[in-house]
């Protein structure tokens, strides 16, 4: 063998080793938990929606709502709320960490398919121990580009499905270092690109003033690390309900782990919606309009109001234009809320 081809090898393969003689520190996978939900619909409503096809991040929420979908229109949302101290210990435990401030979500559907981009995770930290001697940096940036389709039996209109294809691409930067004898030691360093796949399958069923759905969430994954081995992202099911009687409806359902040990959450929700046309005075011709107020609640077992989420919305479309708008917050602690809006365009 070539001498210098022969050290470029051993290089390599040094290099190899010393990434992956720090473990990653990030010990789940877990992105659909309700608090990171995208959509201000699901959210005001009791934080999930698997039936309500007036949600405009249907694609996000259950694929097969796209199914019955004839419009088309472009939508993005943004999170808003308060600065939270993030320690290590969490943010290495999870990895569905979003910044408190940031873009949630961007789509373009038509009709029965939808492209979109969403930040899974969002993770940055720098800061010193109580002592004064060790400082760590974590940087943590995974993004998803979707592509849903939803279809229908002809046969079987009340029956729809979607899927939900994802190309999931990121990059973690962690750094430990301790001072000592005024110099700094790394005692730790990883630098790593991740990249990999998922996918989401949901179904809907429509009986008359009742509608069933349901969907898989990351029924397939993988997430393909440079210098480590691969992982999948953890599955999440959902199933649920709605009742709809003119402008009010009413909507129930469960969300879980598809794990050993299961984390289930309980969601409530209510809507009334109301629908009127007036007249454009610039062109006279009519112009409709659409008004929504939401509430809801969900929780993993209800024990106590700090173990409870409270949520809140409102929606408004004048013609081709929408706003929509969510608060929830833990214990009805108002300091405490999240607040996500969306502004969209339909035509």
């Amino acid at each position: 063998m070539d001498k210098n081809k022969f050290i470029v090898i051993c290089c390599l393969s040094l290099s190899g080793l010393g990434a992956q003689s720090y473990p990653l520190p990030i010990t789940e996978y877990d992105y659909r938990i309700p608090e990171n939900n995208v959509s201000p619909i699901a959210i005001g409503m009791g934080g999930l929606n698997l039936t309500n096809m007036g949600d405009y991040f249907a694609a996000s929420s259950n694929p097969a709502l796209l199914a019955d979908n004839k419009a088309t229109y472009v939508t993005s949302s943004f999170r808003l709320g308060n600065d939270e101290d993030l320690d290590f210990l969490h943010a290495m435990r999870f990895s569905n960490v979003l910044k408190a401030k940031q873009f949630g979500y961007f789509s373009v559907v038509s009709k029965n398919v939808g492209w979109s981009y969403r930040p899974l995770a969002s993770i940055h930290i720098s800061e010193w121990n109580a002592a004064g001697d060790e400082t760590q940096y974590y940087d943590y940036q995974l993004d998803s580009f979707q592509m849903t389709v939803g279809a229908k039996d002809n046969e079987y209109e009340q029956i729809g499905a979607g899927l939900t294809l994802k190309y999931v691409t990121g990059r973690l930067v962690y750094l430990r270092e301790k001072f000592h004898n005024n110099q700094f030691i790394r005692e730790a360093f990883i630098d790593n690109k991740v990249k990999g796949f998922s996918g989401d399958l949901g179904f809907v069923v429509r009986q008359e003033n009742f509608t069933w759905g349901g969907c898989i969430y990351d029924l397939f994954s993988r997430l393909y690390w440079e210098s480590y081995d691969s992982e999948p992202i953890q599955r999440r099911a959902a199933l649920g309900f709605e009742y709809q009687s003119g402008g009010l409806s009413l909507l129930g359902g469960v969300q879980g782990k598809v794990a050993k040990t299961p984390v289930t959450t309980f969601h409530l929700g209510l809507t009334q919606d109301w629908e009127w046309e007036s007249q454009d005075f610039a062109t006279d011709r009519l112009i409709s309009q659409n008004f929504v107020l939401r509430a809801g609640l969900y929780s993993q077992n209800f024990h106590g109001t700090d173990n409870i989420y409270y949520t809140l919305g409102t929606g408004y479309k004048y013609n081709v234009f929408r706003f929509d708008f969510s608060m929830t917050n833990s214990g009805m602690r108002l300091r405490d809320s999240r607040y996500l809006f969306s502004i969209a365009l339909s035509m």
